[in-house]
């Protein structure tokens, strides 16, 4: 947050304006992810410094500018700068009396920002221009990211209520709207209730403090509550989804495990046998090197044998040289002949054992190699029996999927039964439902017929009462009295029969809960059921809404035909509001004045140094106008309190009248 600091001068600097001191000791206690600038009266170079940097900031998560008094180019100027901004998600704008320029800057900034998630607005005056106000309920239907809006003293009247009916209609993500201490009126509440039915976000939405009557806020209540409940419904679905999705994967792992293993044991025989294989190998080769060596010794001694026949050779040659030489000593030839030949005899005899002895070992190492050969023989048919156990494991593995093919058409079978024992539900479901609706249709017919019976009645009564009006108050009181118990009668009595049919609603709810249940236990069995039933269960809450809708349709009918009562209404509003129309002339006559002695202050302090004296006696005229201005403000103050208290009896009896018309039509004639 230091660069954040280092910038924020950088751009006074560079603007040639001085950087705020409350600003940048904010700055340097900035928290992680927030700023806080409440109660700092921020400049219009601040404004700009700010928006700049907030175009690019991307650590900032929360914005606070509560009570800053922003002007309306300093506002503009940070709202440009948070267009474009990608960090911020909450956004306090609070008791900044944003006027026209503000709120259309406000519209542009919804329509752009795609991270700001709350928004509050309260104590403004952006409801008291309607066309930027128009343009602010504009961007708010293009938002897609704001998620909750406090719109808290406004001075939103039927007019502004309007257009946020509209923008509610064309919005799908604001789940939160806070309207409490504004001028919505009758008027605005019926265009907010008009567009809750086309809006499935918005779960909650508060209308305090607006004199919107009781009905409109119970049928605002119910649209709420039908959100939330459908809110929960689609998160359960979601964690359900969630839940099977688990379960699914879990089964495709261990599914893959046991294939996994399949493939280790398989590559475990794999590698034993090539171990034995190369073990076998092995031990050829030693036995190949053995018999080398036995070859070797072999040749070696025929390599010896071949060298003492030629030695042979020589000592026949030399007998036969010194037989010509020794003639003459025959005896000594002859004996030394045989002595030779003896020799030679047994050097023969020797070589002969040799290499009979040499043939015995030959022929023991052929036996040892046909051995080794019957033991290759021996483990290449192992090696033969090991993959046909592999071939007969492949052929059960494709007999197991084949099992599991046959299994999943035997499935889809059974949820083919289950889908059609569903459809008969529904269409016996459908068919009472049909019949509940005509029934619903006839009661309705009834209490409409006896509405206009007492329609009739009332009237009377409402021209006898004004009558009774003109002569006396106190009789008008006694008479409001009266038809506030009848009031309250007929909403007990209203009361305790929308709460049995709360209560036949809930039962009937409470059966299909069971019959779902009941559905899904059956279904527990057959996983891949789910994801149908619920999209079959999604399907009932639609038709369920359609028939919502349809009674919401009768209900606005019968709404219609009030509208002719709201006519006087508005007549007598139209009344009280020439009336506030000369309260505000007046309150505006005393802004004038207020201006005058301003300018008059002013004045006075450019010539005090030089009039001393007729200062003081400007200062005592002062004083007297001051206090003649009191005077005056508490005479209009009380002049409006009693124009205020009188139009709320008037507006309270007729709007009592005006509410127990419908409802005493459902108590029976007394």
């Amino acid at each position: 947050m230091e660069e954040f600091r280092r910038s924020y001068n950088r751009l006074c600097e560079e603007s040639g304006a001085e950087p705020q001191e409350a600003v940048l000791q904010q700055l340097h206690q900035l928290p992680k992810g927030g700023l806080d600038l409440t109660t700092q009266s921020l400049t219009v170079e601040t404004c700009r410094a700010l928006g700049k940097l907030l175009h690019k900031e991307t650590l900032l998560k929360e914005l606070v500018l509560s009570d800053c008094m922003l002007s309306e180019e300093g506002s503009t100027l940070l709202f440009q700068g948070l267009c474009a901004n990608t960090s911020v998600q909450h956004l306090d704008l609070k008791g900044n009396n944003l006027r026209a320029t503000g709120a259309e800057a406000l519209g542009k900034l919804l329509r752009q920002n795609k991270s700001i998630q709350s928004l509050t607005l309260e104590w403004n005056n952006l409801g008291t221009w309607e066309d930027a106000f128009a343009t602010f309920c504009g961007g708010l239907a293009a938002n897609s990211a704001l998620r909750q809006l406090d719109l808290r003293n406004n001075q939103i009247s039927h007019k502004g209520a309007e257009e946020l009916a509209l923008a509610l209609k064309g919005n799908t993500t604001l789940q939160q709207l806070d309207l409490r201490w504004n001028n919505i009126g009758l008027l605005g509440g019926r265009a907010l209730v008009n567009c809750l039915p086309s809006n499935r976000t918005l779960w909650k939405l508060d209308l305090a403090g607006n004199n919107v009557p009781g009905d409109i806020l119970r049928a605002v209540e119910q649209a709420m509550d039908h959100n939330q409940d459908r809110l929960t419904a689609f998160r359960e679905n979601q964690a359900r989804t969630k839940i099977l999705s688990k379960e699914v994967q879990h089964l495709q792992e261990e599914k893959s495990k046991q294939f996994l293993d399949l493939m280790e044991t398989i590559d475990k025989q794999r590698e034993e046998m090539a171990r034995d294989s190369r073990a076998s190998a092995v031990r050829v080769g030693q036995l190949q090197e053995a018999l080398n060596e036995r070859q070797s010794i072999i040749n070696a001694l025929k390599a010896k044998l071949q060298m003492t026949e030629a030695a042979l050779a020589l000592s026949e040659q030399k007998v036969r040289d010194l037989g010509e030489l020794l003639v003459a000593g025959d005896q000594e030839r002859q004996s030394l002949s045989q002595r030779h030949e003896k020799e030679r005899k047994l050097e023969r005899q020797e070589a002969a054992n040799r290499e009979s002895k040499l043939l015995r070992d030959l022929s023991a190492a052929n036996e040892k190699n046909l051995l080794l050969r019957s033991q290759v023989d021996e483990l290449e048919r192992k090696a033969r029996s090991q993959q046909e156990q592999l071939f007969l494991t492949k052929q059960e593995l494709t007999n197991t999927s084949a099992e599991l093919k046959i299994r999943a058409i035997q499935a889809e079978e059974r949820l083919d039964v289950e889908k059609r024992r569903a459809k008969q539900n529904m269409e016996d479901l459908e068919k009472l439902h049909s019949k509940e609706v005509d029934h619903m249709t006839r009661h309705l017919e009834e209490s409409e017929r006896a509405m206009q019976e007492r329609v009739q009645r009332l009237e009377a009564l409402r021209l006898s009462l004004e009558e009774e009006l003109s002569r006396m108050k106190a009789a008008v009181l006694s008479e409001r009295g009266q038809a506030e118990e009848e009031l309250i009668k007929a909403r007990n009595q209203a009361r305790l029969e929308e709460q049995h049919r709360l209560a036949h609603l809930e039962e009937k709810i409470r059966l299909l809960a069971q019959a779902r249940d009941e559905a899904q236990g059956t279904c527990v069995q057959q996983k891949q059921m789910v994801a149908e039933s619920q999209a079959r269960v999604s399907q009932l809450n639609l038709q369920m809404e359609g028939q919502q809708r349809r009674l919401e349709e009768l209900q606005q009918e019968l709404i219609n035909k009030d509208q002719e009562k709201v006519a006087e209404v508005a007549r007598v509003r139209v009344e009280l509001q020439e009336q506030m129309g000369r309260m505000q002339a007046d309150l505006v006559a005393q802004e004038a004045l207020r201006e005058k002695v301003a300018a008059l202050e002013r004045q006075m302090k450019v010539i005090g140094s030089e009039h001393r004296e007729a200062l003081l006696d400007r200062e005592s005229e002062n004083a007297s106008l001051r206090e003649k201005l009191r005077l005056k403000e508490a005479e209009i103050s009380r002049i409006r309190d009693e124009e205020a208290q009188r139009a709320s009896f008037l507006q309270n009896a007729v709007l009592a009248y005006v509410q127990g018309s419908p409802l005493r039509a459902l108590s029976p004639p007394k």
